[in-house]
């Protein structure tokens, strides 16, 4: 028999589900370039809190890290509390914790050796007016209360069902995670990456589930992609570059899966359950559509109370705020100053000379140098390739960097901080194949475009 709902759970579904897709996933032109409402609204009041943000980072990694330390000597009583979520980490958590304090004391009071205290490693994290761990903080209090709008009112269970048939054999991953798909190609890879989470956590996802969205599908935004271009300086080629990005990162996606070392996470729920074998089928008396719906309309019906939601969003907020923010901090200075300021990179990186003078690739000592660069920061091979002269370098040097998908600064750092089972080895080794996968495909396109 099907369950009829009322116009108030119709209202939930329709309604918010519709307000979250407008915030999270509906492009927007804007004067600096197509970004989505939820980042519009993090950029104006992070224009608004620039004067002080940074030094209310500098006091959130003091109280992660203080919090943290002192949670090492007090033994866990009872159930875990909202303290034991944000302070009651392992040792070497707690000692990046520590180390986010070093790194941004440094900068701000601007003490100790260049390499920490330049605008071109810890400034790229905690500076008031660009830094991207300072933005995180603005972008995280939004996403932390608004999530639940794609979350809690039935768009996934809506999506899920139709897409199932495409998501589950083309990539081995839930239907549902289509939604989180469309909001990191749209809107931005940490949305992509939060939204997978909070659905792990939830076991809406088993952990190679969730390993193999966040890595395959958190892809930077089209506005980031324009950076890009814009600074190697092929901006003339962009419908060319994002064409090439889209065709790699289907073909990437459809093979990650099903090697190492996503393949062999465990296909298994947060506490170790199995899925049930019937998670995705549809019941009999439905079809997909009808079926997606009563799904939709159970899940909204279930979150009818929206004080619930909102404290719920703020205690996502703190969660963030305390465990995410210090871990990128902490990784992505030391990943920063590693490409700044040591030749651990290059010399990395020049393996791959040989293999792209192979492919005919002009210039390919330069470019060779940047293959593995990205790791610290997708930025940075552009920066480094923006002097090559050929054009054809510069457009395969972009390229591959955007389709490398994981580096320390952003999406990387965050991933460590978040529950994802997913360590630093298995973001380089994927960092790595992905590199060395997309090599032929991209020098092939370039070939034929130049």
């Amino acid at each position: 028999m099907k369950t009829k709902f009322s116009s108030y759970t119709w209202f939930l579904f329709i309604a918010l589900s519709a307000l979250g897709v407008f915030l999270f996933i509906t492009p927007i032109g804007t004067e600096d370039g197509i970004k989505v409402p939820i980042a519009i609204l993090a950029n104006f009041l992070a224009g608004k809190v620039e004067p002080f943000i940074h030094w209310f980072a500098l006091i959130v990694f003091i109280v992660a890290a203080v919090g943290s330390v002192v949670m090492q000597f007090i033994p866990q009583k009872g159930e875990r509390t909202l303290v034991d979520s944000l302070f009651r980490v392992n040792w070497f958590w707690t000692i990046m914790r520590v180390l986010a304090v070093i790194f941004a004391s440094m900068f701000i009071f601007q003490v100790g050796p260049e390499s920490l205290t330049s605008e071109v490693t810890t400034g790229v994290l905690i500076d008031p007016a660009t830094g991207l761990v300072t933005f995180m903080f603005v972008l995280f209090l939004f996403a932390g209360l608004l999530l639940p709008l794609l979350t809690d009112f039935g768009l996934l269970e809506f999506f899920g069902s139709m897409m199932v048939k495409i998501m589950r054999p083309l990539f081995k991953i839930p239907g549902r995670s289509a939604i989180d798909c469309l909001a990191s190609w749209v809107g931005d890879g940490t949305i992509g990456v939060l939204l997978t989470s909070k659905q792990y956590e939830e076991k809406n996802y088993t952990g190679r589930e969730a390993a193999t969205i966040a890595t395959t599908f958190s892809v930077v935004s089209i506005t980031f992609c324009l950076v890009v271009v814009e600074t190697i300086g092929i901006g003339d080629y962009f419908i060319e570059f994002y064409a090439s990005v889209i065709i790699c990162g289907l073909i990437l996606a459809f093979i990650m899966p099903r090697i190492y070392p996503l393949k062999q996470k465990a296909d298994t729920l947060i506490d170790g359950s199995q899925v049930p074998a019937n998670r995705e089928d549809v019941q009999d008396g439905y079809n997909v559509f009808s079926y997606g719906l009563h799904n939709a309309l159970s899940k909204a019906d279930s979150n009818r109370n929206l004080g619930k939601m909102i404290k719920n969003g703020f205690i996502n907020v703190l969660e963030m705020w305390f465990a995410v923010t210090p871990i990128i901090m902490a990784f992505a200075t030391i990943a920063l100053v590693l490409a700044e300021f040591t030749s651990f990179f290059r010399i990395l990186g020049m393996p791959f000379e040989p293999i792209l003078a192979l492919l005919q690739i002009p210039e390919a000592g330069e470019a060779a140098q940047t293959m593995i660069v990205g790791f610290a920061d997708m930025l940075l091979p552009s920066i480094l390739g923006a002097g090559i002269e050929s054009e054809m370098t510069r457009f395969f040097i972009a390229t591959v960097s955007v389709t490398q998908l994981i580096y320390m600064s952003e999406v990387g750092g965050l991933i460590l901080g978040t529950k994802l089972p997913l360590k630093l080895w298995d973001l380089f080794m994927i960092f790595l194949i992905r590199t060395i996968i997309s090599i032929p495909i991209i020098a092939a396109i370039a070939h034929l475009l130049f």
